[in-house]
């Protein structure tokens, strides 16, 4: 395992944590994620020798670190730049902390994405030649 570009490669899921929470409009997010996927897919099939798929899981595994901790700790910033996120936590029962909710859905869509990522890493390795 290639545990310097997992971690080098996640630096892009910490930029997004701090630039979903003010900078980034919800509608551009998907693009800027799918941009990053495309690059770190890429990256991962040039530099690595083997394990592309698990390669990619354990990016976006950091990646979901970075992300849920940096929401949960300007919490506030995060749901006032995302309303949409305030209205989906407004339809769970009262008394449901939605912070803790962040702590707990963060590693399942670190896991969503690792998927999806893994699956792009492994294709690349296909696709592209390496040196």
């Amino acid at each position: 395992m290639n545990w310097s570009l997992i971690f080098r490669l996640s630096l892009f899921g910490l930029f997004m944590a701090f630039a979903t929470i003010t900078i980034i409009p919800v509608r551009i997010e998907p693009i800027c994620w799918a941009v990053i996927f495309l690059i770190c897919a890429y990256i991962i099939a040039m530099r690595c020798k083997s394990k592309f798929f698990l390669h990619g899981l354990l990016v976006s595994l950091v990646n979901s670190v970075w992300i849920t901790a940096a929401h949960f700790i300007f919490f506030d910033q995060y749901m006032n730049h995302h309303q949409n996120m305030a209205t989906v936590n407004a339809q769970f029962p009262a008394g449901t902390n939605p912070r803790f909710l962040m702590l707990a859905f963060g590693p399942l869509y670190g896991a969503a994405s690792g998927l999806l990522l893994g699956l792009l890493a492994f294709a690349g390795s296909r696709l592209v030649k390496r040196p």
